[in-house]
């Protein structure tokens, strides 16, 4: 994930302020110096880094601070706020035109990831009840079009393109054709370049002027760090950008571009790009993300995340079942796919309040998979009823899930300790003891961790 780095040394620098319990001034200058460097090493742009240890550095040589009974926790807090106000401070939306149709243009260099994270966008607009229409204005890449497409086929949202024309004219029949149409949002997806040229910049001012998008945004890859912030800096110059989607910050970049790109152009950051699924995409939120840079978890989007994969009749069923403690291996199963829905282990760790410094808990998300298919292996009666499973089935079904026999007697042996948990808190007055295990302590007994 994004920031780990940064997480494990701003973490390091608080744990030295609270080990010292009253603090003095050389030493929020000395833990100052040491984030700055995190900063940095993050691809942190370098007058951005002065500029917020500068503000924070003055806050908390403040008395108030300094002779607090907790100045370390006062610190952290601190940080925090600065964290999230250096982001944006609160959570924008796209503009919507209430006249209507919503143009959206999409702009930002090639391999960026526009195209993917464009559609990832109007995907989720359409989940929020929108009727959004894709349109292929990338005349130049091969296969640009076609990659729409594919996209726009598997959200099930239509895509307008007049092959390798003008650019030009295809956004403005677009938009004359998503009116006729009853499209309420438009979403163009402009063509990029390896670097920002005079040629393309050209072509973009163009369609907004034709076009007069409501949302000019700009989608940079994370994981470029400063080139992101440079890019942002020139696309701003020559367009005025309104907004930004961040792509690819689950993987494992340094995190600065998100950091810099709000100070540098002052446009704030609306989406972020989470994962290679059309379905991962999510609102930008300075202050959850300042949580999760700090270790201290991101507790609103893990329950986001567990309420869109939460299946209510299933859960209805399965509340039977516990009560008169009939959990079964495809209850497991089911269980498994739900949390697999929520992203991977170590992703829904990390947004637990100091989770992401468990370094102990070793998280393996091929352990799951490998539970996953195990249980596929097995016959519907063997998923109801473990029992009947004798070393002659274990036999087959390792086969069929490509293990070993002991990766089967080792999910069995985990199952049956789950159900044993169960067993004692099924029955009468289950809701009261079920409470007791709320929170996340029940992830022992499924696989990975």
């Amino acid at each position: 994930m994004a920031f780990e780095g940064l997480t494990e040394k701003i973490s390091a620098a608080f744990k030295k302020l609270r080990g010292k319990g009253r603090l003095k001034e050389s030493d929020v200058k000395e833990a100052m110096r040491e984030i700055r460097m995190a900063l940095l090493e993050a691809d942190v742009s370098y007058k951005v880094c002065k500029d917020f240890t500068k503000a924070v550095t003055e806050r908390c040589i403040g008395a108030d601070v300094l002779e607090a009974l907790s100045p370390a926790q006062m610190i952290v807090k601190i940080v925090n706020e600065e964290l999230t106000k250096l982001m944006g401070s609160d959570t924008k939306h796209i503009t919507i035109n209430p006249k209507g149709p919503t143009v959206v243009m999409l702009v930002g260099l090639q391999g960026a990831g526009k195209t993917t994270n464009g559609s990832k966008l109007a995907g989720l607009m359409k989940r929020q009840g929108k009727n959004p229409l894709l349109v292929a204005c990338d005349i130049y890449r091969p296969a640009a079009i076609t990659q729409l497409k594919v996209c726009g086929e598997k959200l099930g949202i239509p895509v307008f393109e007049k092959g390798q024309t003008n650019p030009v004219e295809i956004a403005k029949e677009a938009v004359a054709y998503a009116r006729q149409r009853g499209h309420d949002m438009v979403f163009l997806d402009t063509a990029g370049r390896l670097h920002v040229d005079e040629q393309l910049m050209e072509e973009l001012k163009n369609i907004k002027a034709a076009v007069s998008p409501d949302e000019i945004m700009l989608v940079v890859d994370a994981m470029t760090g400063q080139d992101a912030v440079n890019a942002a800096q020139s696309f701003n110059e020559w367009l005025d950008i309104h907004s930004v989607m961040l792509s690819k910050l689950d993987g494992d970049a340094r995190g600065g571009a998100a950091l810099s790109v709000r100070a540098v152009t002052g446009k704030p950051i609306k989406f972020a790009g989470m994962g290679e699924k059309l379905e991962d995409i999510e609102p930008f939120h300075p202050d959850r993300m300042a949580s999760r840079i700090l270790g201290m978890g991101d507790m609103l989007s893990l329950i986001e995340k567990a309420e869109k994969a939460y299946d209510a009749k299933k859960s209805a069923e399965l509340e039977e079942k516990l009560r008169s403690n009939r959990f079964t291996l495809q209850d497991y199963y089911d269980q498994l796919v739900q949390m697999k829905s929520m992203g991977s282990l170590e992703d829904i760790l990390a947004q637990i309040p100091g989770g992401a410094n468990l370094k102990g808990v070793k998280v393996d998300d091929k352990q799951m998979a490998r539970t996953e298919a195990i249980i596929l292996s097995m016959t519907p009666k063997e998923r109801e009823n473990a029992n009947i499973i004798g070393a002659s089935r274990k036999k087959r079904i390792a086969a069929g899930a490509g293990v070993k026999v002991e990766d089967v007697n080792r999910m069995l042996k985990s199952f049956e300790q789950m159900q044993k948990m169960i067993k004692q808190f099924s029955g009468p007055g289950m809701g009261k003891k079920m409470k007791r295990m709320k929170g996340f302590g029940g992830f022992g007994g499924f696989p990975g961790f």
